[in-house]
C-alpha cells in the first residue's frame, strides 16, 4: 500500500527489523513472513533518507521486494548478484551493511550513489551505464563453471537488469552469448515499463504485453520436478525438452517468446512486490541448469504515493517534504521572483527548436534523455522530426550518419558519458565520411555526486583526436547559441560542442544569434604577467580567480578558446610572444586536452613558453558537489590563482 502525503505517521523510521540486519546473512535468519515487514521499513528509511539527501528514489522503492528476495535465497556475497545501472540498488546498500553510512550517499567521501566494488563485496562490478550486467554476470558464471572452489557449493550469478537497459545493444549480446556458452546464469528482469523518460522502442511494447499464465508455471515446475525425481529428464536432454516446450507453449497461446526462442528458460511475469512468491520462486529455479530468466513487473516508487503518479519526475526529485510530497524544486506557488537562470541543457532545447523552424533539414536525436537532455522542448511542438532511440548511443550515432548522408542536419544530445559508448560509430559512420552531424554533449565536465561512472571527463580528449572533427565549449549560454547556430550552417564535417550540467549565466534564450569564425577564440582580459587559456564554462572560475590576483598586484591576460579543434594559432602565437608563464584551464582531463594541445603546438613551433595545466588529473573522481570536486582538482577560483602564483614565483630568475 503507497505511503499517501498526508499519512505523516508512515515516513517513520521505526525499523526494528531492519536495525537487526548489518549483513544478508542476519536477513536470512528471519522467517520468511516477516519480509513484508522488512519491505516497509527499507521504504521507510527510503523515504527519510533520499527527502534530505536526494539520490535516485523511484527506481530504488520499486525494487524493495525483489532485492530482500534475493538476498534471501541466495548466498551473497559468496552468490553473486550483478546489478545494471544501480540506481535501484539502495535497498541492496541498506541490507549488505552500509545503513549507518547511507546519509552519506553521494557525498565526499561516502557512499558511491551506484553499486561500487571497492566500496563492499556485495558489489560485485561496476555499475552506473546501462546493459552491461548480462555480460559481466555471464563472465561471472562461465569462472564459477571453469574454476570451483573446492569443497563449496556451486556457486551461483544473478544479472539484475531493468526494461530500458535491456533494450541496450549490449544486453542482446549477452543474451545471445548466454544462449550458447555453458552457464547457470539467472537473470531478473525488473520490468516497470520505465525508464528515466518512458521507454521507447518494440521490445518494450513486447515486454508490456507478454503474458504467461501463473497455473502454466505451477505446472511445469511440478513437472519438471516430478521428471528429475523420476531421473527421465537430465541436461543432455534438457534443450531438446525446451525446444519441444517453447513449440508447444507457441503453438497453444500463439505468442513466440523471445528469450525461449534463444533457448533461455523463462518464467514470469509474476509480482514483483509480493516479496513471498519471489522468495518461493527463486528457491524453486535457483539450482536449475543453464541459463534462465525471471521477469518480475513493478512498479517505479512502489511505497510513495508522489512518486506512483509521476515515476519520471521523482526519478530523480531532489529534496523533498515526506509528508506533502512537495519537492524543493517545485515552483508552482513560488510567487513573483525573478526568472530563475536557464539550465544549458534548456538553452539548448529551445535553442533547437528555434533553429528546427527555420531550417527544415533539423532533426533531432536523443538515447532515453528526452527530458535529461531538453530535448522534449522540440519533441513537444515537432514530434516527428524528434527521434528517441533507447538506450542505443551507438545507434544514435549511426542512424544520425543515415539522416546526414542523405541531406537532413541532424542534432544529437547525449550525456559525455555515454557518448563514450558510441566512439567507433562516431569514428567510423561519421567522421570518416566527414558527415554533418552536430553531437550536443551535455554533462560535460565533472557532473557531482553521480560521481565516477558520469563525470563528463574525457571527451574534448576523445573527441580532439579524430580527424576532421571540429571539438567546441561555449563559456557562456549567448555562445552556446552561437555554437548550434554554425553547426547548422557550416558546410561538412562533424561538430562537437560540449556543456556542463547546471544553471547558466542567462535567464532567456533568445539572443540575436551569429556565425562564428571557426578556430577563433577572443580576448577577455589584458594582462602583461601571466597568460591564461580557457575553454568552457570554466571561464567563470577563471574571472573570479584573476579578481582575487588583481588585489595582490597580478596582471593576468585571459583568452577564452572556445575551439579547441582547429585551435586558435593567432592567440597562441600572441600569447607565445608575451615571454610570460601559460595557464591552460579546462574541466576536462588533463591529458589530451587543451592543454595538451596548447604545449604540443609549442613544442612544434619552437617556442619555449612553459605550459602549467589545470583539470582533471589523470585519475577516476569520486562523488561529491561540483564545487567540492572543482576544489579537490584545483580549479576552482582559489585553485587557480593559488597555480597562478606558484608559476610565476617558479619562473622568477634566481637571486
Amino acid at each position: 500500500m503507497a505511503i499517501t502525503t498526508a499519512d505523516t505517521s508512515a515516513v517513520t523510521t521505526d525499523t526494528p527489523l531492519l536495525d537487526k540486519i548489518s549483513s544478508p546473512a542476519d536477513l536470512r535468519r528471519l522467517p520468511v513472513e516477516s519480509l513484508p515487514q522488512l519491505c516497509a521499513e527499507i521504504r521507510r528509511v527510503l523515504i527519510a533518507e533520499c527527502s534530505v539527501n536526494p539520490g535516485h528514489f523511484a527506481s530504488s522503492m520499486g525494487a524493495v521486494e525483489f532485492t530482500v528476495a534475493l538476498h534471501y535465497v541466495f548466498d551473497t556475497p559468496y552468490d553473486r548478484l550483478v546489478w545494471d545501472v544501480g540506481h535501484q540498488a539502495y535497498g541492496h546498500k541498506l541490507l549488505t551493511g552500509r545503513r549507518d553510512s547511507f546519509s552519506g550517499n553521494r557525498t565526499l567521501g561516502g557512499l558511491s550513489g551506484f553499486p561500487n566494488p571497492a566500496e563492499s563485496p556485495y558489489d560485485t562490478f561496476t555499475a552506473g551505464h546501462a546493459s552491461n550486467s548480462i555480460s559481466a554476470a555471464l563472465g561471472m558464471a562461465v569462472a564459477a563453471r571453469l574454476n570451483p572452489e573446492p569443497g563449496k557449493p556451486r556457486r551461483n550469478t544473478v544479472a539484475i537488469i531493468g526494461d530500458a537497459s535491456i533494450s541496450g545493444g549490449l544486453a542482446f549480446e549477452g543474451l545471445n552469448n548466454a544462449a550458447n556458452t555453458p552457464n547457470n546464469l539467472l537473470i531478473v528482469l525488473n520490468d516497470n515499463d520505465m525508464s528515466i523518460d518512458h521507454n521507447v522502442g518494440s521490445l518494450n511494447s513486447y515486454l508490456a504485453h507478454l503474458t504467461t499464465s501463473p497455473g502454466y508455471n505451477r505446472m511445469r515446475y511440478r513437472v519438471y520436478k516430478g521428471l528429475r525425481k523420476a531421473r527421465l529428464v537430465s541436461d543432455r536432454s534438457r534443450g531438446a525438452i525446451m525446444r519441444f516446450n517453447n513449440s508447444l507453449k507457441s503453438l497453444l497461446v500463439r505468442e513466440q517468446n523471445i528469450f525461449e526462442g534463444l533457448n533461455i528458460r523463462y518464467f514470469g511475469p509474476f509480482d514483483g512486490h509480493d516479496v513471498m512468491t519471489i522468495v518461493r520462486v527463486l528457491t524453486d529455479i535457483r539450482n536449475m541448469d543453464g541459463p534462465r530468466l525471471l521477469h518480475l513487473r513493478t512498479i517505479k516508487g512502489k511505497g510513495y504515493a508522489p512518486a506512483e503518479a509521476d515515476p519520471a519526475k521523482w526519478h530523480a526529485p531532489g529534496k523533498f517534504d515526506p509528508a506533502t510530497g512537495r519537492r524543493a524544486c517545485d515552483t508552482s506557488d513560488a510567487g513573483a521572483k525573478a526568472p530563475a537562470r536557464l539550465k544549458y541543457q534548456e538553452v539548448f532545447g529551445k535553442t533547437l527548436l528555434e533553429l528546427a523552424r527555420n531550417d527544415q533539414r533539423i532533426v533531432g536525436i536523443t538515447a532515453a534523455m528526452s527530458t535529461g537532455t531538453s530535448m522534449n522542448i522540440m519533441q513537444e511542438e515537432m514530434p516527428g522530426r524528434v527521434f528517441d532511440v533507447g538506450i542505443a548511443e551507438g545507434h544514435a550515432v549511426t542512424f544520425a550518419g543515415g539522416l546526414a548522408k542523405d541531406g537532413m542536419r541532424p542534432f544529437v544530445a547525449i550525456y559525455s558519458s555515454f557518448l563514450q559508448r558510441g566512439y567507433d560509430h562516431i569514428i567510423h559512420d561519421v567522421a570518416i565520411q566527414g558527415l554533418p552531424v552536430v553531437f550536443c554533449i551535455d554533462r560535460a565536465g565533472l557532473v557531482g555526486e553521480d560521481g565516477v561512472t558520469h563525470h563528463g571527463a574525457l571527451d574534448l580528449a576523445y573527441l580532439r583526436t579524430i580527424p576532421g572533427m571540429t571539438v567546441t565549449a561555449p563559456s557562456d549560454a549567448a555562445t552556446l547559441r552561437n555554437l548550434m547556430f554554425t553547426a547548422a550552417n557550416t558546410g561538412d564535417g562533424p561538430f562537437a560542442i560540449r556543456y556542463p550540467r547546471g544553471n547558466s549565466d542567462s535567464n532567456a534564450a533568445d539572443s540575436t544569434m551569429t556565425i562564428l569564425p571557426l578556430g577563433r577564440g577572443r580576448k577577455l582580459t589584458e594582462g602583461s604577467d601571466i597568460a591564461v587559456l580557457s575553454i568552457g564554462t570554466v571561464a567563470e572560475d577563471v574571472s573570479r580567480a584573476i579578481d582575487i590576483l588583481r588585489d595582490k598586484g597580478i596582471s593576468v591576460s585571459h583568452y577564452d578558446m572556445i575551439f579547441l579543434k582547429p585551435i586558435d594559432e593567432d592567440i597562441l602565437n600572441e600569447v607565445a610572444t608575451l615571454g610570460v608563464p601559460v595557464v591552460t584551464v579546462e574541466d576536462g582531463t588533463v591529458n589530451g586536452g587543451l592543454g595538451g594541445a596548447v604545449a604540443e603546438w609549442m613544442t612544434a613551433h619552437g617556442h619555449k613558453s612553459t605550459v602549467y595545466r589545470l583539470g582533471i588529473p589523470d585519475e577516476f573522481v569520486t562523488q561529491g558537489t561540483p564545487g567540492q570536486l572543482k576544489h579537490l582538482c584545483g580549479f576552482d577560483a582559489e585553485g587557480i590563482a593559488d597555480s597562478i602564483i606558484r608559476a610565476l614565483d617558479t619562473a622568477k630568475p634566481e637571486q
